[in-house]
């Protein structure tokens, strides 16, 4: 299909107010990419010097380093540290266009993107929407338990797990106590084990000498898994350490543990009742509607099955990636992390310019794994690199630099360091704001 659409003299075009434009040239083809986050986001850079038209579309104005929001959640850092507006990310690219906008769906047979009541015309679609968290047939849980994956949600967890330990200080029942400073995490995979350590160093280490009334070190942080093991897509003895690590925290690991209620009194696990008024949910995540727009043939997480080559089976000219996809790769589905999308970014990207250029043979995607991490803890952490293992301080600091670099902005990565060593060395906080109010 190379050169068909963009070679085309005249194309009848739809602004984004509705209105018809005939007979203006299409000087190139015009990509729509919508979301800003890890893939969508490395397709736009890539596509900067392109041939191309391009418009990025996403509900916020900045891109998000989703994996340091357990960071904001446990008053680490402010959110502004870990963000960065779109607009500036794209300044240079004169090509770019940037709609902070709601999409809505997406007209397959006019090639349009939905905003609301206006329409986005495309010749190529990139959707990246990410993901959100998954309740496995539980929606009522949502009110009780806060998932991590939005500035919004981690400043919530923030005050509500700084709320809890100012209404305990107000408290003079022992047992609404230990109710109020019992943290329950539910699912024990990098996000629920990073901020089960970052609460646990909070209540033991930040916190210890602020209170008059009550002991923040005899907070209980109790980290919930259904399987048999946490980290489960790490290996096994890698599991094992990062376990030990988090007892040595105060963390209390509950594994092979299903939850079966969850309240506004706490969780119910095993048909024993843990009393809590902080659950954070890490449980597993479920792809954006995305494949609802496109009536797409889906996985059982709502991730659209697509081509080797990342497009919709069908639909040439529509690229899915990132969380919403789903791609086998030597007999396992790809994991849903950033460095997949970030790959399936700059493929597409280089797919694109291929086709509105030179045109020749494609190669489908194929993901490279360059290791997994997690942290636990202000100085420990696992690093799996290929069947490399490494823990401790030395992981750690592995940790430390390559979320650094992968920082976006200089003043960000900056920022981040010092806050890093700050706390490092003194133990403390200094985001610790309760900025929205109790529900």
């Amino acid at each position: 299909m190379t050169g068909t659409i963009e070679n085309q003299e005249f194309i009848q075009e739809r602004n984004v107010h509705g209105e018809q434009a005939e007979n203006k040239p299409a000087r190139f083809p015009r990509v729509v990419i919508v979301g800003a986050g890890f893939g969508g986001l490395q397709a736009a850079k890539a596509l900067g010097h392109a041939p191309v038209q391009l418009t990025v579309v996403d509900r916020n104005n900045y891109h998000l380093f989703q994996p340091l929001l357990y960071w904001v959640a446990s008053a680490g850092l402010s959110p502004a540290e870990i963000s960065m507006p779109i607009r500036h990310v794209l300044r240079r690219q004169k090509n770019t266009t940037v709609l902070m906008e709601e999409v809505t769906g997406v007209d397959l047979a006019r090639q349009e993107v939905l905003l609301g009541e206006r329409a986005l015309p495309y010749d190529y679609l990139v959707l990246a929407t990410g993901a959100r968290d998954h309740y496995f047939n539980h929606p009522e849980w949502m009110e009780y338990a806060i998932g991590l994956k939005s500035i919004q949600e981690a400043t919530d967890i923030r005050s509500r797990v700084l709320r809890a330990f100012e209404l305990a200080e107000l408290e003079p029942d022992p047992e609404k106590i230990g109710e109020l400073l019992t943290f329950v995490l539910v699912g024990a995979g990098p996000t629920g084990v990073e901020m089960a350590g970052a609460i646990a160093e909070l209540a033991h280490k930040s916190l210890a000498k602020d209170f008059r009334h009550i002991h923040p070190t005899s907070a209980r942080v109790i980290l919930v898994e259904a399987g048999p093991r946490i980290l489960p897509t790490f290996p096994e003895k890698l599991s094992k350490k990062a376990r030990k690590a988090l007892n040595h925290l105060g963390v209390e690991v509950r594994t092979s543990s299903p939850v079966e209620q969850v309240d506004a009194d706490g969780v119910m696990i095993g048909g024993k009742r843990i009393k809590s008024k902080t659950i954070i949910w890490s449980a597993g995540v479920a792809a954006s509607p995305a494949g609802e727009w496109l009536g797409a043939k889906l996985d059982r997480g709502g991730r659209v099955l697509v081509s080797p080559d990342l497009t919709l089976p069908g639909r040439a000219n529509v690229f899915v990636i990132g969380d919403t996809v789903s791609l086998m790769q030597d007999g396992k589905p790809l994991p849903g992390v950033a460095p997949v999308a970030m790959q399936q970014g700059r493929y597409v990207a280089a797919l694109l310019k291929q086709r509105v250029t030179t045109g020749g043979p494609e190669r489908p995607f194929h993901y490279v794994d360059k290791g997994n991490l997690a942290t636990v803890g202000r100085s420990y952490a696992i690093v799996d690199i290929r069947g490399f293992a490494l823990t401790g301080l030395l992981a750690w600091l592995l940790w430390l630099v390559i979320h650094i670099y992968y920082l976006i902005g200089f003043r960000n990565r900056l920022i981040t360091l010092f806050q890093w060593s700050w706390t490092y060395f003194t133990f403390n906080r200094g985001a610790r704001l309760i900025t929205t109010k109790p529900d």
